[in-house]
């Protein structure tokens, strides 16, 4: 199997990955996944569709992931990794489908408007 490459966002963080056969190893902007996540959750987030295929030791994951925060960069990351399962294989886009991991998330920071102090909120106003 050659390197398959897929691409994930969410808010403003972009994860492009290289999915190639290997042992399970997940390498984030040359970290390793529990240096670059210390938190279980974002862990358990990133491989939720590995674990869903039960392919979580099958592949070697390497990661660019830039822009956003914790959160949404594991949920781009995530995204991508899904991507690059359907790619692999295609079969497995219906599970992947049915868990929702494919579905690109697409609300964004909506921008700050003129004459309010952020995007939707008005200034203070009283009659008197």
């Amino acid at each position: 199997m050659e390197v398959v490459n897929a691409l994930g966002r969410r808010k403003s963080a972009i994860a492009r990955i290289y999915v190639s056969e290997g042992t399970g190893k997940i390498t984030i902007n040359k970290r390793d996944l529990a240096q670059y996540f210390p938190s279980s959750i974002l862990q358990y987030v990133v491989k939720q569709p590995l674990e869903k295929l039960g392919v979580a030791e099958k592949y070697d994951i390497k990661v660019n992931l830039c822009g956003g925060g914790f959160t949404g960069q594991s949920q781009a990351l995530r995204l991508a990794i899904a991507r690059a399962l359907v790619k692999i294989n295609p079969e497995d886009k219906k599970a992947l489908r049915a868990e929702g991991f494919m579905t690109r998330d697409a609300r964004e920071v909506e921008r700050k408007k003129p004459g309010r102090p952020k995007a939707r909120r008005r200034f203070q106003f009283s009659k008197r």
